[in-house]
């Protein structure tokens, strides 16, 4: 179970000078391979969760199946660990509110929590509940508000960025500790972003983006990788499959981590 002292420890990493990096993670051995690489937190990601338990993406899996993941991930790593609970797998506020309950015993230090294509209300009663639930617990988990408007392309492209900071202040009120707006890339949006916003940004990033180091100067706090790292895993598996199956080849696991290495993050654990 996460100590007290670690969920604040995550707090502190959202900071422009240094962003937290996050490599999304689905499960323990891609847990472990990021904590292997230096990472000072683990996130996951609802996509690559979802799909490697057989569901799509978009509050389609059982809860009481993430959860799972979530403890064994928990359970796997030493660092704080933040996950993607989506729009909090319930249709009220009192379920959302069950559901951050359930992953605090489950060992996380933050949550994401997403309002898609919801009206913006929706999203600021979960956050709300969230708070509660984690004050009930007495956690200081870092809610991290999703705002999907760039990511859908919602609503009119001439008021989006004011639509956008809209949702983004109500969720704040609401109880969120920092705001996610995945789907921007543009620096000079990002910049706005940041500075318009009283808590840490966090924005996704990807083949093309500005560096870590860029974004923190933009005011970024924050850089996850999302489903990207899962969907590069999986495409490793088709081209293997591709080989095997058209060539009778088998080159392309050249790449791969020796088994001794992989088979020791998990020995070191115990």
């Amino acid at each position: 179970m996460i100590h007290t002292s670690d969920r604040s420890l995550f707090r502190s990493l959202h900071t422009p000078a240094r962003p937290l990096a996050l490599a999304n993670v689905w499960d323990a051995a891609s847990a472990r391979i990021v904590e292997a690489a230096g990472a000072a937190a683990i996130a996951t990601t609802s996509a690559g969760v979802a799909w490697s338990l057989g569901a799509p993406d978009g509050d389609r899996v059982s809860r009481d199946l993430v959860l799972g993941v979530i403890a064994r991930i928990t359970a796997a790593v030493a660092v704080p660990v933040t996950v993607d609970i989506e729009g909090g797998y319930g249709g009220t506020p009192a379920e959302v509110a069950d559901t951050v309950a359930r992953v605090l015993e489950a060992g996380a230090a933050g949550v994401n929590i997403e309002d898609g294509a919801r009206p913006p209300g929706t999203l600021a009663d979960r956050v709300t509940a969230a708070r509660a639930a984690a004050e009930r617990a007495g956690a200081d988990l870092f809610v991290n508000a999703r705002v999907d408007t760039y990511l859908l392309g919602l609503g009119d492209p001439a008021t989006r960025l004011r639509d956008t900071l809209d949702r983004a202040r109500s969720y704040v009120d609401a109880g969120a500790d920092g705001v996610f707006v995945p789907g921007v890339t543009d620096p000079a949006l990002i910049g706005e972003l940041a500075a318009a916003l009283t808590v840490p940004l966090n924005v996704m990033a990807g083949p093309g983006a500005p560096t870590v180091a860029e974004l923190g100067t933009l005011g970024v706090a924050r850089v996850s990788l999302g489903s990207g790292v899962a969907q590069a895993a999986y495409a490793t598996a088709r081209r293997a499959a591709l080989d095997l199956h058209r060539a009778g080849g088998y080159d392309s696991l050249r790449h791969g981590i020796d088994y001794p290495e992989l088979n020791g993050l998990f020995a070191a654990t115990g």
